[in-house]
């Protein structure tokens, strides 16, 4: 354990995951990974993905400073915000959206100011990250750290406003998309869970009684990658209602599904959530035809059946937030 009791240490026993390697390692399974992202995704894709091009990078920052030399919030005056979730369920596409507020600063999960191996540091660093800030807002995309959304928010909301922003995807697509990138990680990850050898990975900090005995119900070591990945997402998505997240105003949930259908109301939602004023330049980037309907996957029946469930429960949640955010 690190010096916070409820946070697991980095590393677990050995297991051949990337995650368990060292510093080299960690780079190697990354370009890898970016190599074969990019021979089935397209070179383009990749550099959108990571946010690699210099110029737009460069344009970002720029605008940022002259917000800050012009506009910029006195210390201890900055709003706080988390984007949490399940990974490659769209994150991306909501933090950039943010990120082109120049009023926003946006801590991702390879900043090493916040973040260790994808884990938020100790409160008391990200406290001090954002007291210290001119913007209007700074943001953390915390997705390792989704199983203490409610501690983030009560963690730093105890000095400045905080704000979460929970962002889920349908499973089968979230699937598609995370097998593509990640291989069977989902499906390994689960695996140890149910044989009692994971307790230490993020992956597994405060499932659920009935969360651990599914995961050891379905035997992931016999799963097919995709179902591996589906059952992670269950595990993993269940937390916003196991959290009781669903019953504070403090959190906003975000289907992928919803911003690609409509861009400009989604993005309308979630700056009057977040208190930015809402720019067109927000959602330019969606690509609404990521939208396009594919055949369900072939995935365990006891998983297909638990995610349908909780993916009906996530859309009911989130069309009910947005109307309030917008009913105001």
């Amino acid at each position: 354990m690190d010096e916070r009791s409820d946070v697991p240490s980095r590393r677990s026993a050995g297991s051949g995951l990337p995650e368990d390697s060292g510093r080299w390692g960690r780079a190697l399974a990354r370009g890898r990974r970016h190599l074969h992202w990019a021979r089935h995704e397209g070179i383009g894709r990749l550099i959108e993905e990571d946010q690699l091009d210099p110029r737009e990078r460069l344009r970002a920052a720029a605008a940022s400073a002259a917000w800050v030399r012009r506009h910029g919030v006195q210390p201890g005056q900055a709003g706080a915000a988390f984007v949490v979730g399940v990974q490659r369920s769209g994150t991306n596409m909501v933090v950039r959206g943010v990120e082109a507020d120049p009023s926003v600063k946006v801590y991702n999960e390879n900043s090493r100011k916040a973040f260790e191996r994808f884990q938020l540091k100790h409160p008391d660093v990200i406290r001090g990250l954002v007291t210290r800030d001119r913007h209007r807002l700074v943001l953390f995309k915390a997705l390792c750290d989704s199983h203490r959304t409610g501690d983030l928010l009560d963690e730093v909301g105890a000095c400045t406003p905080a704000r979460a922003v929970w962002v889920y995807r349908g499973v089968d697509d979230r699937v598609r998309s995370a097998v593509s990138k990640f291989g069977d990680v989902n499906r390994r990850i689960m695996a140890e869970i149910a044989e009692g050898r994971g307790h230490g990975r993020w992956q597994a900090q405060r499932l659920s009684t009935e969360s651990l005995e599914l995961v050891r119900e379905a035997r992931p070591e016999e799963l097919s990658a995709e179902s591996g990945a589906a059952l992670f997402w269950l595990v993993r998505n269940r937390l916003y209602f196991e959290q009781g997240l669903h019953d504070r105003d403090d959190v906003h949930p975000v289907g992928y599904d919803q911003v690609v259908a409509d861009p400009e109301g989604a993005g309308r939602a979630l700056s009057t959530f977040l208190g930015l004023p809402f720019s067109p330049a927000t959602v330019e980037h969606v690509d609404t035809r990521s939208a396009r309907s594919r055949p369900p996957l072939d995935l365990d029946p006891r998983v297909r059946a638990a995610c349908d469930r909780l993916e009906h429960q996530l859309a009911a949640a989130a069309a009910a937030k947005h109307a309030h955010v917008v009913s105001g």
